[in-house]
């Protein structure tokens, strides 16, 4: 076994253990990225081997940050990353994957099908400024620079909801350059450091409120 496929391995398995109330869906899940995920285009074809380590980690990362109960978006949801494994370790949770492209949003409503979350995941094939709902908790991972997103979800999560976006190490570059945007929304900011468990790589997201 590859050193890769080793570090994997143990993710699926740290991840698994960590919420063992969602193992079977999370591999469904994992198994249908690694599948049709990349034969559909929307995963790159070497990502098939960091799946659990860098994708689903990184996504399992927020669950600790929504409170309970929430209804929450997931703005250009992809391959429904990070909405996904938050929906399926979260089941009190009410989740929306908003994704505008068409073959997107064919693949999100597969999965979400084949999964049976079709009673508290919804797909909205839209882009994120013509919604007019409004949600608890905005969700994102790998969308766009924080300055543009404030601008695009900010009317999906205000007044009292909270953008919590995952950025990695670009989060206060980030920040500062949205610093307009920010103070003329009266919106604070504050940057978290995440683990979806023990043992895995731990990520960055940006609050914001």
């Amino acid at each position: 076994m590859t050193t890769g496929s080793s570090t994997e391995a143990a993710a699926e398995e740290i991840l698994t253990a960590a919420f063992p109330h969602a193992a079977e869906e999370l591999r469904s899940y994992a198994g249908i990225l690694g599948t049709r995920g990349i034969e559909w285009g929307l995963m790159g074809p070497r990502e098939g081997d960091k799946l659990w380590q860098r994708h689903i980690a990184n996504s399992l990362a927020l669950v600790d940050v929504i409170s309970t109960g929430a209804e929450v978006a997931d703005v250009g949801s992809g391959a429904g990353l990070p909405g996904l494994p938050v929906a399926i370790a979260r089941p009190d949770l009410r989740v929306t994957l908003i994704e505008p492209l068409l073959r997107r949003a064919n693949f999100l409503n597969e999965a979400v099908e084949e999964l049976g979350l079709g009673d508290r995941v919804t797909v909205l094939r839209s882009r994120a400024e013509d919604i007019r709902q409004h949600f608890d908790v905005v969700i994102c991972r790998a969308v766009a620079p924080l300055e543009r997103l404030l601008k695009w979800t900010t009317p999906l999560f205000v007044p009292g909801g909270m953008l919590a976006a995952l950025k990695g190490e670009s989060a206060e570059d980030e920040i500062r350059a949205a610093g307009n945007v920010l103070r003329n929304a009266g919106l604070s900011t504050e940057v978290l450091e995440l683990r979806a468990a023990p043992g895995v790589e731990p990520t960055r997201a940006v609050r914001v409120g």
